[in-house]
């Protein structure tokens, strides 16, 4: 059996490895020409951690991560509000890793490539199309270098091709439009001093302006400025994570900011570049896939990165599916039961994102009962998650 990844992003490469545990044959195909660490920072949360850890890829994590140890809330003047244990403070088994999102990707793609491959991933070649017939999936591929197009057959087809997927396009046209949360995101990485206990992340609010900031080793800090400029509604622009941002456009709304121990306006004018975002997600859909096809992570459950979750829940996807896929007894039914474990799971995550997203909370009471309303929902209580069976294959 050999299953077909569309997209090579976290959540495409985080599933060939998982099959590939499983005792599955996996090909990804990616329409980038090349495979180049983009992106700024994310934060991996222990459950996804803990994935990858099983995976064996615990101490590359190590070497490229920052292990986190608190979230500091506060005002625009660095007067502290409340202040939260992550990770392995927080009584978990596993670390909270700040990472750049590229340099991830590219651990990851090693990983898969020595494993399964040098041909295991393979770029410049754009799904256009697929149908299933009989027991398989047949896929047609666009190769981008040479016009040529292909067509290859698979047990399975599994869209892990992001936010503006083709499989997901083909499978769920009714899906609706990106929706929009009023709020635009500037990004960047500084090289800069670390500030409290340089595992901390910074989150600060002052009226519709956060800031959020956190190292990611090598002496970077990454940086967010999410400021709200209108009411939700459906997106009337495009979505790219790697727009291109002006410091003219975000530097007045937190110039006047005074930490004390963060150099905010300085955090932003010292950044090697600036990346433009509207902070997007989906109506959760009803149903994911169909048959041989299913999606996974941005594909299937686009969610606001409010609370450091999506590249999470896409590990976590990865690892549900080889489970689910090898437990059954034929490829529909593992697929069928993959879905309705993690839409159950991932439906509720991208709900309690907007709420996150649309609270105005400034106590430590109230950011403490937001966090762990968010930490409840998204299935990551530390307990839980401590005592939970493993998803490697036995």
């Amino acid at each position: 059996m050999t299953v077909l990844i569309a997209g090579a992003g976290i959540g495409g490469l985080s599933a060939a490895l998982s099959l590939h545990a499983a005792g599955v044959d996996a090909v990804v195909v990616e329409s980038a020409r090349e495979i180049r660490p983009l992106g700024v920072g994310l934060n991996l949360l222990p459950h996804a951690v803990r994935e990858l850890t099983e995976l064996g890829l615990g101490e590359q994590l190590a070497e490229v991560g920052v292990a986190m140890a608190e979230n500091v809330y506060s005002d625009a003047m660095g007067r502290q509000l409340f202040a939260e244990p992550r990770g392995l403070a927080q009584g978990y088994r596993w670390p909270q890793y700040a990472v750049h999102r590229g340099e991830l990707q590219l651990l990851l793609l090693a990983a898969v490539r020595e494993r399964l491959g040098a041909d295991a991933v393979r770029v410049g070649m754009r799904l256009v199309d697929f149908a299933q017939e009989g027991d398989g999936v047949r896929v047609r591929l666009l190769n981008r270098a040479s016009g040529a197009v292909t067509e290859v057959g698979a047990a399975a087809l599994v869209g892990a091709d992001g936010l503006h997927s083709a499989v997901r396009e083909r499978l769920r046209p009714d899906g609706g439009p990106l929706l929009w949360s009023g709020i635009r995101m500037w990004r960047g990485v500084t090289k800069a001093e670390p500030f409290l206990t340089g595992r901390s992340m910074a989150i600060v609010k002052e009226g519709d302006v956060e800031l959020i900031a956190y190292p990611i080793g090598r002496g970077r800090i990454n940086w967010v400025v999410l400021v709200r400029l209108s009411e939700p509604g459906p997106l009337a622009e495009d979505a790219d994570w790697n727009s291109a941002g002006r410091l003219a456009d975000v530097l007045p709304h937190v110039e006047d900011w005074s930490l004390g121990w963060l150099d905010v306006p300085g955090l932003l004018a010292d950044s090697s570049g600036i990346l433009e975002y509207p902070m997007v997600d989906r109506e959760p859909l009803p149903a994911w896939g169909r048959g041989r096809v299913t999606l996974l992570g941005d594909a299937a459950h686009p969610m606001y990165p409010v609370g450091a979750n999506g590249a999470s829940q896409s590990i976590v996807d990865a690892r549900v599916l080889a489970h689910e896929l090898t437990a059954a007894g034929d490829v529909p039914t593992g697929l069928a039961r993959y879905e309705s474990l993690r839409r159950e799971a991932t439906a509720p995550v991208v709900l309690a994102a907007r709420e996150m997203n649309r609270s105005s909370s400034a106590s430590a009471s109230g950011l403490a009962r937001m966090t762990d309303t968010y930490r409840h929902t998204t299935g990551s209580d530390v307990d839980i998650l401590n005592s939970r069976a493993s998803l490697a294959p036995h």
